[in-house]
């Protein structure tokens, strides 16, 4: 089966939204971090609830994530794919997220990521992301297990 074929111009912009994403997370700059969701956006995290409808809700959302960290905020996209068209696009890779406590030592877990964009008057904005981990099904257990 041959790959799909990828847009070089729309792959090059979300590649960069993406990276900046990744530093805003890092930055624990909320405003940079949702500045690209969709108003209708629609996300499935890995903790906390099963949907979030609307990016108000998820914005509310990221800052209790922000809050469950009090050391630096480690967030590295590893493995990052991108198929994009002029109008649509998909990323999806594995993050490593958590934190330092205040003894420094690492607190992470690895999670699966995909985010769909949208191209809408003329900005490219997010209107679905998902993050997950796999579970064991006999303990009900995350797995945060490393790639």
């Amino acid at each position: 089966m041959n790959a799909p074929t990828t847009h070089p111009a729309a792959e090059t912009e979300i590649r960069a939204i993406l990276a900046e994403w990744e530093s805003a997370v890092r930055a624990r700059d909320l405003n940079r971090i949702v500045a690209r969701y969709a108003p209708d956006l629609v996300a499935f995290d890995a903790i906390l609830a099963l949907q979030f409808k609307g990016a108000e809700a998820y914005t509310k959302h990221w800052e209790a994530c922000l809050g469950m960290c009090s050391g630096p905020m480690i967030f590295e996209i590893h493995d990052l794919q991108v198929r994009a068209s002029e109008e649509l696009a998909l990323a999806y890779g594995l993050v490593r997220c958590g934190g330092a406590g205040p003894d420094g030592k690492e607190m992470v877990g690895w999670t699966r990521m995909t985010i769909a964009f949208q191209k809408l008057e003329g900005k490219w904005l997010v209107v679905h992301e998902h993050f997950s981990a796999p579970f064991d099904v006999q303990t009900n257990q995350a797995l945060w297990l490393q790639p």
